[in-house]
């Protein structure tokens, strides 16, 4: 019996090039090795306000990649954490064991509700940003596994789930593993093309400063071209270059290769030279993925169905487990 991982992707916005090197292709790697359980973190979404089409659409769409990519839907359990009603169950009983201050630490909530503003102006703290740790946890524990992935602005809220399994163990005889995280050695975090000293996002507003999974391969081309480097105009690994060490790190994902062999092949090109390979290298990735995304996109809710069907029954035992402990 393979040891189970958890892993799951928001849908807030476009996927980015960055999350498929940091999240996809890492569980592409891993679904061989554990039984993986990905969720599409439809419930996280929702922390911050978004439209039902724009949710609807960017669900479907987050599914319907990850299928393109190369996840094994017979091999890895993938569905939407709102089709599994246990994750709400399982987030109450996380939420009533912790505490307001452990929450009000996170880094995350902390630099997220100061960037909270309605359209009249004034600022409002959401509720859902206080306790969206105890959600994560709630979704970790409910499954149990040995290991998550994460990226590695999401370690403290692992740290919390760790200390809440501690506690659910003691309190309730529960007997919740010590979970481990996977975070990949290359392209943990792709940084922007525009400001590389930012990781890319998916809901930045600039829109060369991303290349999205379902961007046209030629207008993806040409940002990549357009990307911040630096004047010294010499390929090499350095964290004072950047630009270079991001586009470094593309390249070597997208071939598998090292970033000390990607280095040695472009060690005597010019700039020029670089971004036109490596902008070739996301135009053929971004063209094979897309030809294959417009098959998977029907069969998300075949698939969807299944995996619901599968992600439940080992919630529910979790559920009944944690309620016998609790005397309810």
């Amino acid at each position: 019996m393979k040891e189970r991982l958890v892993s799951g992707i928001q849908a807030t916005g476009k996927l980015t090039l960055g999350n498929y090197i940091g999240a996809i292709k890492n569980s592409l790697e891993l679904q061989e090795k554990y039984q993986m359980m990905i969720f599409i973190a439809d419930l996280h979404t929702i922390t911050l306000p978004i439209s039902k089409e724009e949710l609807a659409k960017n669900r479907e769409e987050v599914f319907a990649l990850y299928l393109a990519s190369g996840i094994d839907p017979e091999k890895s359990i993938i569905f939407y954490q709102s089709d599994v009603q246990e994750h709400t169950t399982m987030n109450w009983y996380v939420l009533v064991n912790t505490t307001m201050g452990e929450l009000s630490r996170m880094t995350q909530f902390k630099d997220k509700s100061n960037k909270v503003k309605l359209e009249n102006g004034t600022y409002s703290i959401p509720t859902g940003l206080l306790i969206y740790p105890t959600l994560m946890a709630a979704d970790i524990l409910l499954y149990n596994p040995k290991v998550v992935t994460v990226g590695i602005d999401q370690t403290q809220h692992v740290e919390l789930t760790r200390n809440i399994a501690l506690r659910l163990n003691k309190k309730y005889k529960m007997n919740f593993n010590n979970v481990e995280t996977h975070i990949p050695k290359i392209g943990a975090k792709i940084m922007g093309l525009v400001d590389p000293t930012k990781k890319m996002s998916k809901s930045n507003s600039n829109l060369n400063d991303s290349i999205f999974l379902l961007d046209d391969p030629n207008v993806a081309y040409k940002k990549i071209l357009k990307a911040v480097t630096d004047s010294e105009n010499k390929v090499y690994i350095s964290e004072s270059k950047p630009g270079i060490l991001n586009l470094l790190t593309i390249y070597s994902c997208l071939t598998d290769t090292t970033l000390e062999e990607t280095e040695i092949l472009f060690k005597d090109k010019n700039y020029k030279e670089f971004k036109e390979a490596v902008a070739l290298k996301v135009k053929e990735f971004l063209t094979d993925l897309q030809s294959k995304y417009q098959e998977a996109r029907k069969k998300v809710n075949y698939w969807a169905k299944i995996g619901q069907n599968k992600a439940q029954k080992i919630a529910q035992n979790t559920i009944i487990e944690i309620k016998k402990g609790m005397g309810l």
